[in-house]
């Protein structure tokens, strides 16, 4: 896909995640919105997969470690074809798969269930050393979230994967300085994040992570890195794309009532609009 295309992309997931969330009543639009054009980037230009077989034993793999922005998955899946889009006006809702985490066992195009933070890495690892004794060729992606460089399991990861040079892995840290409970650094500094990352011996690329073509050249050198993994620490924007929820801590885990969603909508079509 050509860049104006990825960020029409990115635009309709955003769009489906207000919806999702607006007919939930429920769930995470912050982190979901700031991570929308790496999925997008991600889904539609980077990994080999392949809807038709989800279970594909060559695709590329995706562990979303931020399990609480599962909407930005889903609707990213749902674009991609693994299942019909009418299935995001069933999220969280009872009787329906997309449930408010990842389900592997419920969901096509899940490769593995999230939602307790800091375990994403670990679980990707596990997939990538398989891929390496089994002489496989794909390559797992883990998105994580800035909060979540708190929980200790993601820097044992951090010396797992570099201890097995798991070169097939790459990280991306969705680093848009906000959490539940305020600001990142506030609540549990983690920075500098680059610097730690390259002292557990990571290549590490810093970019900005609304730019889709910073983005493409990131995962592209990342490819070329031979004998450790690689950490991409993409900074972004919590609730990108809608102006009222930009930058707002508060809107981590609220979903937008109808009006707020109409407003929402509206802006995301204007930009869209835009983009020609």
């Amino acid at each position: 896909m050509t860049t104006i295309e990825l960020k029409r992309v990115a635009n309709v997931i955003r769009q489906d995640i207000i919806s999702m969330l607006v007919t939930a009543k429920s769930g995470h639009p912050g982190g979901s919105l700031s991570a929308a054009d790496i999925v997008a980037t991600l889904f539609f230009n980077e990994m080999r997969i392949n809807p038709k077989d989800p279970k594909w034993a060559d695709r590329d793999r995706f562990v979303l470690s931020k399990g609480h922005a599962a909407p930005v998955l889903y609707s990213a899946l749902a674009e991609k074809g693994y299942f019909s889009k009418e299935e995001l006006k069933g999220l969280r809702q009872t009787g329906h798969m997309l449930q408010g985490h990842p389900d592997m066992k419920k969901t096509p195009g899940v490769d593995m269930s999230t939602g307790s933070l800091g375990q994403g890495l670990s679980a990707a690892n596990g997939m990538a050393l398989a891929g390496k004794l089994d002489g496989k060729d794909y390559r797992v992606y883990a998105l994580l979230g800035d909060g979540e460089m708190a929980e200790g399991q993601v820097w044992e990861a951090a010396m797992a994967s570099a201890h097995y040079k798991l070169d097939n892995v790459t990280a991306i840290i969705d680093y848009n300085g906000l959490q539940i409970d305020g600001k990142t650094d506030s609540v549990m500094c983690s920075s500098p994040l680059l610097e730690k990352w390259q002292a557990f011996c990571w290549h590490v690329i810093e970019v900005d992570g609304h730019d889709i073509d910073a983005l493409l050249a990131a995962f592209a050198e990342a490819k070329t890195v031979k004998g450790k993994p690689t950490m991409i620490i993409a900074k972004t924007v919590k609730g990108k794309g809608v102006s009222f929820m930009e930058d707002q801590a508060g809107w981590h885990g609220n979903a937008p009532s109808v009006e707020q969603g109409e407003q929402a909508l509206k802006e995301l079509r204007e930009e869209a609009a835009n983009l020609g």
